[in-house]
């Protein structure tokens, strides 16, 4: 069997040049080094979980994104991380949210799946868990960056409400394995000045992360109510399962079910046959893909794929 990776950044508002150079070149290396990531496990006959574990580790490193190191502030001026990753072969997942000081919040997901008796784990019991199993521990401080800071001014200064170019930089993989297994992921900052303990979609599995080797992987993108309320990983695979559509007919079938609520934002997929597909409805997703008879390919904007 062939391999696939396909990975997302987040999606928004921005537009060719309303980014710097500096800043798009920067999100591009970062996709590229995710992508090598991921896909150097599964070239050499390892498994979608590892692949898309260690291919959301880099995202979550890098501060161009809005997930681990350069997440988004709340606000009251501090970063609450959350992530999930879930495999297709018996469906395990695992979940956390509200972290504050667990570096790798996506190992944390995988380790609460695989180490504990439970799907999601939360704030600073979450952390406590993690901590317990030894993963690093980090003050807060060190997920902020200067950026997130002026982004959180800003929009406390206009009252505390999102403009029309948020950016919903949570990050995502998906990928499909030499044995035909699936496996998601996704980790997130979440949205800027969020409050009152606020989660969005990305921990929540069948909403924002899903993994099913009866139809495929996904990992989601944009406003998390509204992809809670679609539970839109989740009715993507259902509509391959039980509705007979293809894996980009049912991505786009899912977009369109958002949207319909008033919501945007993108998703990311693959298909145990190897089949990727990929869509959004705001004017740009940092996204990527490799795969092993495939040509890569890493775009922001709307670029040809």
């Amino acid at each position: 069997m062939s391999w696939k990776l396909v990975i997302h950044g987040g999606c928004g508002a921005m537009r060719p040049g309303t980014v710097s150079k500096e800043q798009d070149e920067a999100a591009r290396a970062g996709l590229n080094a995710a992508l090598d990531a991921g896909s150097s496990i599964l070239a050499s006959g390892g498994s979608s979980l590892d692949a898309v574990e260690a291919a959301a580790r880099a995202l979550e490193e890098d501060p161009s994104f809005n997930a681990g190191r350069g997440s988004v502030l709340t606000a009251d001026g501090h970063v609450e991380l959350d992530a999930a990753i879930m495999e297709g072969t018996t469906r395990r997942a695992g979940a956390v949210a509200g972290l504050r000081t667990t570096r790798a919040p996506i190992a944390a997901a995988r380790a609460a799946m695989e180490l504990s008796p439970h799907v999601l784990l939360t704030y600073e019991g979450g952390d406590r868990f993690a901590r317990d199993q030894g993963l690093e521990q980090v003050d807060n401080g060190w997920f902020v960056i200067p950026e997130r800071a002026a982004q959180l001014d800003r929009v406390m200064a206009a009252g505390g409400q999102f403009d029309a170019d948020i950016k919903y930089g949570t990050i995502g993989a998906v990928a499909v394995d030499q044995s035909g297994h699936v496996a998601a992921a996704t980790s997130t900052g979440g949205l800027t000045a969020k409050r009152w303990g606020r989660i969005g979609d990305s921990p929540l599995i069948g909403a924002g992360t899903y993994a099913d080797d009866r139809a495929a992987a996904v990992s989601a993108t944009g406003l998390g109510e509204l992809f809670i309320r679609t539970a839109a990983a989740h009715e993507l695979c259902a509509l391959i399962r039980l509705g007979g559509l293809g894996l980009q007919e049912a991505l786009d079938a899912v977009l369109g079910e958002v949207g319909s609520l008033g919501g945007k934002g993108g998703l990311i997929a693959v298909a145990p046959s190897g089949e990727v597909a990929w869509g959004f409805t705001t004017p740009d997703m940092y996204r990527g893909r490799a795969g092993s008879d495939i040509e890569r390919c890493v775009a922001i904007y709307g670029e040809p794929d």
